[in-house]
């Protein structure tokens, strides 16, 4: 059984090494979340750090699934900036481990990330993720709408051009 818990900046923080690690394990898994390998531990720490600003200032709402092996999934939320598009959000960075996947819990990391944007007022939500992948295939079994494919837009981790489809989803 996992808990997903939205993320203080003080949670957030003391989350860091479990996110790392998950950010880590995901990139060294294949998954095109914008980064290349070789990328360990110390490089996605860092990349984490760099977002507590964000975390503090509200402008990115992150949650992590949580059971007895610590952090096991996450998801953000990243709010539109610009003042005509404050009733919009992308989701960015949902990951499983790969030890946890094929049960759920990137539905349910969604489905969290859909539930609050729709608390917090916002009307769409938007996403890119590669062609062809299992989480191409979420989404759209998630009820999200295609609306572009993009060819060879960026590059897996291993620096092989991949297809991107693009999504949204209207929240009521």
């Amino acid at each position: 059984m996992h808990t997903v818990t939205p993320l203080s900046p003080d949670g957030f923080a003391d989350r860091l090494d479990g996110l790392s690690l998950l950010l880590a394990e995901t990139v060294a898994g294949g998954a095109s979340v914008g980064f290349l390998a070789p990328f360990d531990r110390r490089a996605a720490a860092r990349w984490w750090r760099d977002r507590a600003p964000a975390v503090a200032d509200g402008g990115l709402l992150v949650w992590v699934a949580e059971g007895p092996a610590g952090v096991m999934g996450t998801v953000s939320l990243a709010l539109g900036g610009k003042a005509n598009g404050r009733h919009r959000a992308e989701v960015v960075k949902l990951m499983v481990r790969p030890d946890a996947r094929g049960r759920g819990l990137a539905r349910t990391l969604l489905a969290t990330a859909e539930r609050a944007a729709a608390l917090a007022g916002i009307t769409l939500l938007t996403l890119d993720t590669e062609t062809g992948s299992a989480a191409d295939r979420l989404y759209r079994a998630a009820g999200w709408t295609p609306y572009g494919l993009v060819p060879g837009y960026a590059t897996d981790p291993f620096g092989t051009l991949q297809d991107c489809t693009f999504f949204y989803k209207r929240i009521s």
